[in-house]
């Protein structure tokens, strides 16, 4: 009987798997997030010799699958991994705003990452690059779901301290006495670590560091492809480069390699190196049966000289305009998603730790708000629109905008990541497929759009009451309140 029993479970667990047929293999996933990419930086998307470098392979990419023009992300680099991570708003979890160096920060282990999902569904799991979601090695990666990671635990904005008193051509010098001081703040390191294991230092993070790192995490990343699909294990690769977040330098190898500057040869090395991700698919024989994201976490940089260019959108990220919210997304999975594909439907980052969860036949956590919806169905052409229409904006802990279908209300105004957060007394409401720029308010005569924006905003704050966010730099271990 029990034998009986245990063959009906498993013939329940095939037939709601989205890959019942015992000879298809569970599918690998390999996201590539690029740091601080702009909209209008790739050639697909209208960047690309415009930006002074060609970017084929990834034009390419989006050829042979589906390209969003309408995927957003979060307005800060911790706030959008935290969403990848988790399929939560980032106000949920605590991970609102970019950490400061020594105050608490990261994921509680209280939230399941999909690293966690899928490593529970036999899937080997990887990161190679910026984690930004814990800086104390209780929170890294390999204690949130990772087998193994090779990157850095915050940001590359550090990589300035220890150049801050050097004139190099790339940073000022304002001498030895007013810059870093490594006994006032420890170097920051760029780490190796296997789940089970200590983290290891293996360098600091520096100009010349992070100049290689791209190369680095490519080489890790491929020789875990390899390894896995030789071994016949399903696997997660997530890739958050480098590149191109400030300070934009290229490797050396891609100095001086289009003539046309620091950031044009930074450009080509972001080309080459999916390029090179996509070669070791090919090159291991699982291409076919692999699901490829490429995307970015936030919009362009906007310090100078490392500006990075957003398309038709205006603003900057860490604000709530179009040029942060709006990012590349390009996604290629053979024989599922329909090749050459654009669409406009909205997205959200929230939404890929569901659709990636069902792709590897896991199952969300039912016990806490997810905010991701599944959008598989849209993303394979089953179904024309997407499974959302709109989404609170946050920017850090302010709620700042709210977008629905082709609407976008601003409640607090902010152009610019340098420009004070202004409060609106009456909120501004643009119609972004006539207004790109954000410039015209079109409140007065498109009253009747706000019951729905505004219902946005309600449904939120109404799951606050049975699902109080987590106040960022809670500690571990956390339990959420009853």
């Amino acid at each position: 009987m029990k034998s009986r029993l245990s063959c009906l479970a498993l013939l329940g667990a095939l037939l709601t798997s989205p890959f019942a047929c015992a000879t298809t293999p569970p599918p690998n996933i390999v996201v590539m997030l690029y740091d601080n990419l702009g909209y209008g930086e790739l050639g697909v998307y209208g960047g690309g010799v415009l930006r002074g470098a060609e970017t084929p392979r990834i034009d390419q990419l989006a050829a042979e699958g589906v390209r969003l023009t309408n995927f957003n992300v979060e307005a800060q680099c911790t706030p959008s991994r935290s969403a990848l991570m988790t399929g939560r708003f980032s106000i949920r979890s605590g991970t609102y705003k970019v950490p400061r160096v020594g105050s608490p920060d990261g994921l509680t282990l209280w939230e399941v990452t999909l690293a966690e999902l899928l490593s529970e569904k036999g899937y080997a799991t990887g990161i190679w690059g910026k984690w930004h979601l814990g800086s104390s090695e209780a929170r890294f990666p390999t204690n949130q779901g990772f087998d193994e990671w090779y990157g850095v635990p915050r940001t590359y904005d550090e990589v300035m301290w220890s150049n801050a008193d050097e004139s190099n051509g790339v940073l000022p010098s304002i001498g030895s006495k007013q810059g870093w001081d490594e006994k006032l703040v420890p170097a920051q390191y760029i780490y190796e670590a296997r789940k089970g294991e200590a983290a290891r230092k293996v360098k600091k993070l520096d100009l010349a560091s992070k100049r290689t790192l791209d190369e680095e995490i490519t080489e890790r990343a491929t020789a875990f492809i390899k390894r896995n699909a030789e071994a016949g294990k399903p696997f997660l690769a997530y890739i958050p480069f480098s590149l191109v977040h400030m300070p934009t330098l290229p490797n050396p190898a891609f100095v001086g390699k289009t003539g046309n500057g620091s950031w044009a040869d930074a450009l080509a090395e972001v080309d080459h190196r999916a390029g090179q991700i996509l070669d070791a698919l090919k090159a291991a024989g699982v291409e076919q049966n692999t699901l490829v994201i490429l995307a970015s976490d936030n919009g362009g940089e906007a310090t100078h000289p490392w500006e990075g260019a957003n398309g038709p959108w205006r603003g900057t990220y860490f604000t709530a305009m179009e040029a942060s919210l709006r990012a590349p997304f390009i996604m290629r999975w053979p024989g599922h998603v329909p090749a050459g594909r654009v669409s406009n439907e909205i997205v959200h980052i929230v939404d890929l730790y569901p659709t990636l969860a069902h792709v590897g036949g896991a199952e969300v956590p039912s016990d806490r708000a997810v905010d991701g919806v599944d959008q598989m169905d849209f993303l394979t052409g089953k179904q024309q629109n997407s499974n959302r229409e709109g989404f609170p904006a946050y920017v850090a802990d302010r709620l700042s905008a709210i977008k629905w279908r082709n609407w976008k209300l601003q409640l607090i105004q902010q152009d610019n990541m340098y420009d004070p957060a202004v409060p609106l007394a009456i909120p501004r409401l643009y119609n972004l497929l006539t207004d790109l720029r954000e410039e015209n308010n079109v409140m007065l005569e498109n009253t009747w759009a706000l019951p729905r924006m505004m219902g946005i905003a309600g449904q939120l704050k109404a799951s606050f009451a049975k699902y109080p966010p987590i106040e960022s730099g809670a500690p571990d271990p956390y339990v959420p309140p009853h």
